[in-house]
């Protein structure tokens, strides 16, 4: 089924932020960061300039045009990350034994979780940095996959198994999601 004829969406590029397209990558540098990512546009045209980018379809289906809103909606969304950045705030939670947290390179690790004598590991997607301060962890990237795939990580290393979850509430858990950073 075809929707209309001709769609066209234009996204206007913010002041302090540049983007380019480069066949099926989209690259956007801001104060923040740079974010780049690789699209399947499929029959989607796309032009830039420096104020603005234009995708368009002609003849679209209904499942094409759903594509063209996610592209713009995801090109919006890289956009905000370079300006202001994303930020996930996890809080280190333990009734049983005190956890030791810590980032070394590319990994958070884990230290004395339940008492357990081997560090549990949680790997720091690119791009993203990570900051421990006493019981809150902050996790912040201008882009918001890799802040929130790096938040999720660092919980799901701390997830129990073979424990009454009712009684062992120890953890680190996801506290806010992708608030805006003041940079």
């Amino acid at each position: 089924m075809v929707v209309s004829g001709h769609e066209e969406r234009e996204i206007t590029i913010p002041a302090g932020v540049s983007a380019s397209l480069s066949g099926d990558t989209v690259s956007v540098r801001g104060k923040a960061g740079e974010v780049r990512k690789r699209f399947d546009f499929g029959r989607i045209d796309t032009r830039a300039s420096a104020s603005k980018l234009v995708l368009s379809i002609d003849m679209p289906s209904k499942a094409e045009l759903a594509k063209l809103n996610t592209i713009v909606s995801e090109i919006k969304t890289m956009m905000e990350g370079v300006l202001n950045g994303y930020e996930y705030r996890l809080r280190i939670v333990y009734a049983h034994f005190p956890i030791k947290v810590q980032v070394k390179g590319q990994e958070v690790i884990i230290e004395n979780f339940l008492g357990e004598r081997y560090p549990r590991k949680a790997r720091i997607e690119k791009g993203a940095r990570v900051s421990v301060t006493g019981d809150q962890v902050v996790v912040s990237s201008p882009d918001i996959e890799g802040a929130g795939q790096t938040a999720a990580n660092i919980e799901r290393a701390t997830r129990i198994k073979n424990y009454d979850k009712r009684v062992f509430q120890d953890g680190i858990y996801i506290v806010s999601k992708a608030g805006k950073l003041i940079a």
